[in-house]
């Protein structure tokens, strides 16, 4: 019988450890280091209300000569008041259809976001106007489809996301629909204020008298806001039916923009292109809006009557819980 033959014990590394910070592996050692994990859990942790302080800067810049101009001029002030009439009618008729009416508080602050991020897609539509105005004939209607539509309903999606989407009154598909109008609404009336502020600026400019330049721009607005309460309705209504449909909370989401997106730059394309090249009037244009506008708030309203319908014939009468049942994602 032989012996079997002991390995001698491994002998310990006189090597030095490989130092694998920064290659492999990562730890905060450094200054900077320190300062970027304590950047990255502020923003993780109020990124919401990082946005809405920028955005609420934003706004505060825009509004400073428009503020000295109320001032100087009530009148402005009553204009702009008055332009927001038509989509306040419009979003108190979409709200009555909602068995089940959301708090005023949460619509009031969802109402305020839209107003208060309406500063970051006037800053964007006017940088991007000035690079695509220069693109003959179609140019604009770049404009419209890949900045001010996409821009301007991401940020009053943007607006029910910060707070309501969280709130847990947002417990059924169509609360999508009321938060999503009640942030068009904030987003109209801030566009308007800023509106009528820069055509009363440009007419104090050139001399020429405020009130009756600002009464066109009054009157365009007050057609233009039902627009924003039904295009962000809509992209509401999917992140609503996202909300309870977890497994495509993505394309739901990406579909409501679209939808949103599509419907807003078409309008804004055919207001404007039309007249340039048809002979229209003032008539035909305000006709155009009003069967444009009306069309959409049927097909809207059918949305949340079908749902409400589905809703009632529910074996335990329940609002959406969650699942992919919650709800079809009709057309």
């Amino acid at each position: 019988m032989s012996e079997q033959s002991e390995e001698p014990p491994d002998e310990p590394s006189t090597e030095p450890p490989v130092e694998t910070y920064g290659v492999t592996t990562w730890e905060p050692r450094s200054p900077i280091d320190r300062a970027s994990v304590s950047l990255y859990e502020t923003l993780a942790t109020r990124w919401r209300l990082v946005v809405v302080a920028l955005a609420a800067l934003v706004l505060l810049g825009q509004f400073f000569v428009a503020f000295g101009l109320f001032a100087t001029d009530p009148f402005l002030a009553v204009f702009s008041a008055v332009s927001v009439v038509p989509a306040l009618l419009l979003f108190w008729y979409i709200r009555r259809q909602d068995v089940d009416p959301e708090p005023v508080g949460t619509l009031a602050v969802t109402f305020v976001l839209g107003g208060l991020l309406a500063s970051f897609a006037a800053l964007v539509n006017t940088a991007a106007g000035t690079v695509f105005q220069q693109i003959p004939l179609v140019g604009s209607i770049l404009l419209f489809f890949l900045i001010v539509g996409p821009g301007e309903e991401l940020v009053k999606w943007l607006a029910v996301r910060l707070y309501a989407y969280e709130r847990p009154e947002f417990d059924a598909v169509v609360d999508g629909a009321m938060y999503g109008a009640a942030a068009g609404l904030g987003f109209a009336s801030i566009e308007n204020v800023i509106y009528i502020g820069q055509n009363a600026l440009t007419a104090i400019q050139n001399g020429g008298p405020v009130l009756a330049a600002t009464i066109p721009t009054t009157v365009a607005r007050s057609l233009a806001g039902p627009g924003h309460v039904l295009y962000s309705a809509f992209a509401g209504y999917y992140l609503g039916l996202a909300r309870f449909n977890d497994e495509h909370y993505g394309p739901l989401v990406v579909k409501g923009l679209l939808v949103a997106a599509v419907l807003h730059a078409t309008y804004n394309s055919l207001t404007t292109l039309l007249p340039q090249l048809l002979p229209t009037t003032a008539l035909t244009t305000f006709a155009f809006i009003l069967v444009w506008d009306g069309a959409l708030t049927v097909v809207l309203v059918r949305k949340l009557r079908r749902y409400r319908r589905v809703v009632a014939d529910r074996p335990d009468g329940e609002a959406d819980t969650g699942g992919s049942g919650a709800a079809s994602a009709d057309d």
